[in-house]
């Protein structure tokens, strides 16, 4: 296995791992944005009133963008395992 072999699985690795979490990282910042608007407007200085809405819509997220996730990490173990073969 060469160097550039290693670069480009690790290369494809953090992609997955980018294109996979990214979904649920925009929906917790969009609640968190939308809460702390919530807050300023109702003067509403709780540190603690984010959590609940955060966990809920990750949540959601997850069973909604499961299957999507669960494929792209699939489609990461085949390419390694079928990348195994060519050695």
């Amino acid at each position: 296995m060469t160097e550039a072999t290693v670069l480009d699985i690790m290369s494809e690795a953090i992609w997955v791992m980018i294109i996979t979490s990214g979904p649920l990282l925009l929906v917790s910042l969009a609640v968190g944005l939308l809460v702390s608007i919530f807050q300023t407007v109702t003067s509403i200085q709780e540190q603690t009133l984010t959590f609940i809405p955060k966990i809920i819509s990750i949540f959601l997220g997850m069973i909604i963008l499961g299957s999507y996730m669960l494929n792209n990490l699939v489609g990461l173990m085949e390419t390694l395992w079928n990348f195994g073969d060519f050695m």
